[in-house]
């Protein structure tokens, strides 16, 4: 079957901003329960008032209500800037399927609804966003805006990943990283979905290319997006398998109880020596297993622009 054949016959999120929007709406709800409680109350239209601001903007029905100090936001306000990098060589669209849903995802299709998530939150807080899409090549770019027809043509280059991926497309992150670094000229948040699959020299590689964004002065959240279920806890029965390197082609034919425990092991320092790295690095490190929901990637979201000064 060719490409074509193959990319008519898959089909992204049927509405990728309204399952973004119950995402996050479902995501705010809970925020009272969290350490957050209180930064929700009027989120898409407030802003928690500093020390040393103007109080021109302060809302003061709602500081009756709250005992809290926020000010209003308006439309022309930009007060953050965040970019999204997401990784979509072969190995990112493991397991291969053909409808997305909330509860049908694989690696690339959780990171497309994770990174709209995002971007519905920036779209409250009246933030810019842009994105950098990449395989083997440099598939999409665009810099920093908050504008709502930008947020659209966003949405749909999201959806539009889910859909571009032929087998055994490999990918050089550093290549590209460092060719993002260079295009952002202006200090940004940066959250990178990738599955980390790489090889020891290209790690080493990439974490020089995290480095250069550092190096600019950008904040950067690595999301190590993986299916625990399948390539940590290698959760296959034994019957014999043959296993392909989605990238390479290259197989093996086992059975799984043969190799799980020696395999679990090997993963899970791999897993851990990345941490340890990103730490080393000052990079924030976040594991996103895809069958644990969003509920992390928008807490540390929140956590990350707090930290930034939003």
């Amino acid at each position: 079957m060719d490409i074509e054949k193959q990319i008519n016959q898959i089909t992204g999120f049927k509405n990728l901003e309204l399952l973004a929007t119950q995402v996050v709406e479902g995501f705010i709800s809970g925020l009272h329960k969290s350490p957050f409680h209180g930064f929700s109350a009027e989120f898409a239209e407030h802003k928690i008032y500093n020390n040393g601001e103007s109080t021109k903007h302060i809302d003061w029905k709602l500081y009756a209500k709250t005992d809290k100090l926020y000010t209003k936001r308006y439309e022309e306000e930009t007060n953050l800037r965040c970019h999204l990098i997401l990784d979509n060589s072969s190995s990112m669209h493991y397991p291969r399927l053909k409808d997305f849903s909330i509860s049908s995802l694989n690696k690339i299709g959780f990171s497309v609804l994770a990174g709209a998530a995002i971007m519905n939150l920036l779209k409250r807080q009246r933030d810019a966003v842009g994105m950098s899409i990449y395989s083997n090549q440099y598939e999409f770019y665009a810099n920093e805006k908050g504008s709502e027809r930008h947020h659209q043509m966003l949405l749909g280059k999201l959806n539009e990943a889910l859909l571009v991926n032929g087998k055994e497309i490999p990918t050089k992150t550093y290549t590209h990283l460092h060719l993002i670094a260079e295009k952002l000229k202006r200090r940004s948040l940066v959250f990178l979905f990738t599955d980390m699959f790489q090889s020891d020299v290209e790690e080493a590689e990439m974490f020089e290319a995290l480095q250069h964004l550092k190096y600019n002065k950008h904040e950067v959240v690595l999301f190590h997006t993986f299916d625990k279920r399948k390539e940590l806890e290698f959760d296959f029965n034994n019957r014999p398998k043959r296993f392909v390197d989605v990238e390479t082609g290259e197989h093996i034919n086992l059975y799984a109880d043969n190799v799980k425990e020696t395999y679990e092991q090997a993963v899970q320092e791999y897993f851990d020596a990345l941490k340890l790295k990103c730490g080393q690095y000052r990079i924030k490190y976040v594991q996103a297993d895809i069958n644990e929901g969003f509920n992390k990637i928008l807490t540390t979201y929140l956590v990350e622009r707090q930290k930034f000064g939003g």
